[in-house]
């Protein structure tokens, strides 16, 4: 019989992981209805110049890193490179206490 504990544990880890994927959705639909809007106001304030690329660019650069956050795309910072440097900093610990114990 599984335990009680274990349930809740997967149960919580669950409940996160799909309040990550809520809050990562509620930025993209901001991110698509603010930036319409901006279209908007750019075409109709000032068409000559389009400004509204700006904010797009720039908070759709957020949006792609929280996109990679919460579905758990780092290719640069995955599981591997954590993995090895978790083992790196164990290492260069031990070897500090070794150090400390010889003098």
């Amino acid at each position: 019989m599984e335990n009680k504990y274990e349930n809740e544990d997967r149960y919580y880890t669950a409940k996160k992981r799909v309040d990550e994927i809520k809050g990562f959705y509620g930025n993209l639909i901001s991110y698509v209805a603010v930036n319409l809007g901006l279209l908007v106001l750019n075409l109709v304030t000032s068409p000559q110049y389009l400004w509204f690329f700006w904010p797009l660019l720039g908070w759709g650069i957020g949006v792609l890193i929280h996109a990679m956050v919460v579905f758990r795309f780092m290719p640069f910072l995955g599981k591997d490179w954590e993995q090895q440097k978790i083992k790196e900093f164990m290492e260069k610990e031990k070897e500090n206490e070794q150090n400390r114990n010889w003098q």
